[in-house]
């Protein structure tokens, strides 16, 4: 086998040196073995059998007190007033015997504890080997099993560990040089593990060639050189287990430290604001790190426009592409906090994160409304005040974030309410907490009897800041006037049967209905516009978007109308039997729909290509409600489900069943809570942040002020 040999020598590292006596022996054997004979290869061999006879040591290393007596002689006397050891006379030259010494001794220590110690080593019998003297050729031998076993190894003591520290200066590097292997198989730092890491050639010429002395001495310095160095590259290498032909693991980089470069700290060397759009494309977490550099990190990491940045980047709406004509009622709250200049936005990031695990893991509170006497068909909601209509004639106002019942318009269809069945024992994943609100009597000064009211169900609304529309099935939709104190407007009648949806923006009022028809009229003076007709069955669903709307109905097919012809653009059919609810996105680019069959339908409104089949409900889907600034949809079912789906990869988010003892009527959420109604007589409130720290910071009073973070030079902003 081809040895590899080192390109820089072995490092040597300087002991203390020998004593005066050592230094005379030394020099004494250095005299002495110019007349020795000497075989090639540089091993002494003459007078080898007198000098066994004098050690006794043939199968095993030499004990402490025949170390002290082979470099002393007998009764404490020096080796200088007896006759001359034979074991050094054999020698030329020392020094370069000495070299070779360790792989001597390595053998002559590994073919000792075989011998004391024959089943721990048997399984490395087959790594024993003879060496011959001359070529150095390494033959494999097994073990001899028959030798008698020898006293176990002395305990070394203090006299023979100074002597192992001991080393020679100035030395030469001879050819001899251990070399390093190509491969290795180090397991620790037990030093009796390195005679397996060393290649054959290093492995002793002679088992029986065993000096003493100054010879040991040596050769324990040069083999604690070697086991140090063997050490060191291992646990460099650890990591890389018989790769020594790629480059994976090696460590490039110098050791020594290059003074040229100055390393300077940029929080003191940059301006603040540079320093700001700097850690601007960290993430929270890495923000949170760089805050433990130092003090002047620390204060502009956790600087408020540093969070306001981080938490609009996080929680911004997605919806961040709709038209500024879009006419997208928001339901609910955006979570951005009340507007103003100064807001904990640190705080708030971390209740929103909180509030976001907790959709994820479906952990929410559930609030029960009671108060109308019958079926709830419908529901919308922002962070102050939750509407509801129902079958009883009245429409409900409740207080958002106290859940009393605040207002009542309308006459009830009777006097006394009836008893809602039992609360249900829900499956799948239950509400961590339940709160019951039943309020089915309110103050005299709550309770409205206005000159025109609904006299029949009241089976959809709507509202914004100053209007809100309600259709009913007595054939008449009514105009309320909310600052007004909730007065009405005016009653309009446009179909022949019940007003099952409405939807208007700011100039127009657009009516579905069971006579299969969808009416468009004027927002201010009531009149009529258009009648679109085409359907051939009720009229379920309708949305409205600019000039385009969309509608669902009973016979199985979406359509998209253009307003301004009053003609159907496109349609979008189901797969088997009919639609109950309909979505259109605020970019007017999808369509939801959904129905009898189960299924809820994504739709390409320019194409008309079905994009997706949201699953999962094993009954009709009732209603559908899309959150488009925090991506989900929202879906109620006659299986008494409610779930969520994510809109961009069309995962469900969460699913709450049997929250409700009947059919989902309606379901609207924001970006905390889902709101539904059921046929029970009961509004439920699925809400996220119930009881969570810091929920207040993210009710909103007023629309925030949202505009772009950069500026014209591409650097972050510094104004809140």
């Amino acid at each position: 086998m081809e040895l590899q040999t080192p390109s820089k020598p072995l490092p040597v590292r300087r002991r203390t040196s020998l004593c005066s006596r050592a230094r005379r022996q030394i020099k004494r054997i250095s005299n002495e073995s110019k007349s020795g004979t000497v075989l090639e290869g540089g091993t002494a061999c003459c007078l080898l059998d007198e000098e066994r006879k004098a050690t006794g040591m043939f199968a095993r290393a030499p004990s402490p007190s025949e170390y002290k007596t082979m470099f002393y002689g007998e009764k404490g006397q020096t080796a200088s007033s007896k006759k001359p050891r034979a074991s050094f006379s054999g020698f030329s030259h020392a020094v370069t015997d000495l070299r070779a010494f360790p792989r001597r001794m390595a053998s002559q220590r590994r073919e000792s504890l075989a011998l004391e110690a024959p089943d721990r080593y048997q399984e490395h019998a087959h790594d024993v080997h003879e060496i011959h003297p001359r070529r150095r050729l390494v033959t494999k031998s097994p073990m001899p099993t028959d030798e008698p076993c020898h006293r176990s190894l002395p305990q070394t003591t203090g006299w023979v560990r100074r002597c192992m520290s001991t080393t020679f200066k100035n030395r030469r590097q001879g050819p001899d040089k251990l070399s390093r292997p190509a491969t290795s198989n180090w397991t620790g730092h037990d030093p009796s593990h390195v005679r397996d890491l060393l290649p054959a050639a290093t492995q002793p010429l002679s088992p029986e060639s065993r000096l003493g002395g100054a010879a040991a001495r040596a050769a324990a310095a040069e083999q604690n050189q070697m086991l140090e160095y063997w050490r060191n590259i291992r646990m460099k290498e650890r990591h890389v287990r018989g790769d020594s032909e790629s480059g994976v693991g090696i460590d490039t980089r110098s050791a020594e430290v290059d003074s040229t470069v100055k390393r300077r700290d940029p929080a003191r060397e940059l301006p603040k604001e540079l320093f700001m759009h700097i850690l601007s494309y960290l993430d929270a977490h890495s923000l949170i790190n760089a805050e433990l550099v130092s003090h002047q990190w620390h204060h502009v990491a956790s600087d408020s426009l540093m969070w306001k940045h981080m938490f609009l980047h996080d929680f911004r709406p997605l919806s961040n592409t709709i038209p500024e004509n879009s006419t997208e009622f928001p339901v609910g709250g955006q979570g951005l906090g009340n507007g103003e200049v100064a807001q904990e936005w640190r705080r708030m990031w971390k209740t929103r994160k909180a509030l976001h695990q907790r959709w994820i893991g479906g952990h929410a509170a559930a609030i029960y409304l009671e108060g109308h006497y019958d079926s709830v068909y419908c529901v919308q909601f922002d962070e102050n005040k939750i509407l509801t209509g129902s079958r009883d004639r009245t429409i409900r106002v409740w207080d958002a974030r106290t859940y009393h019942c605040v207002k009542i318009l309308g006459v009830p269809s009777r006097n006394t309410p009836i008893s809602p069945p039992a609360l249900p024992t829900t499956s799948g994943r239950r509400p961590f907490a339940k709160q019951l609100s039943s309020q089915y009597r309110c103050e005299s000064h709550t309770v409205i009897k206005p000159a025109i009211y609904h006299v029949g169900s009241i089976l959809c609304l709507q509202y914004d800041d100053d209007l809100m529309i309600t259709g009913s099935s007595d054939f008449t939709c009514i105009m309320w006037d909310i600052k007004a104190n909730w007065e009405p407007i005016r009653r309009v009648r446009y179909h022949n049967a019940g007003v099952l949806d409405v939807c208007f923006d700011q100039k127009h009022v657009i009516s579905c209905s069971k006579d299969t028809t969808v009416c468009l009229w004027d927002r201010q003076s009531g009149e009529l516009i258009h009648r679109l007709s085409g359907h051939r069955g009720p009229v379920n669903a309708v949305q409205l978007r600019g000039n385009l709307a969309v509608s669902a109905s009973g016979d199985g097919v979406s359509k998209l109308w253009n307003l301004l012809s009053g003609s159907c653009i496109k349609e979008f059919p189901s797969k088997d039997r009919g639609m109950a609810c309909v979505e259109f996105s605020p970019d007017s680019l999808t369509i939801f729909a959904g129905g009898n069959d189960q299924v809820i339908y994504q739709f390409d409104a320019s194409t008309g290509e079905l994009l997706r089949e949201l699953r999962g409900h094993s009954g009709l889907v009732r209603s559908l409600h899309l959150d488009s600034a925090n991506g989900r949809i929202v879906s109620g079912s006659y299986d008494t489900s409610v779930r969520a789906y994510d809109v961009r990869t069309g995962d469900a988010v969460v699913e709450f069943i049997g929250w409700t003892a009947s059919w989902i009527l309606s379901a609207k959420l924001d970006y905390r809570r889902i709101i539904a109604t059921s046929q029970d007589s009961r509004v439920v409130v699925m809400d996220f942040g119930y009881n969570l720290a810091g929920m207040e910071l993210l009710e909103q009073t007023r629309q925030p002020s949202l505009g772009p973070l950069i500026d014209d030079t591409g650097l972050l902003r510094l104004s809140n």
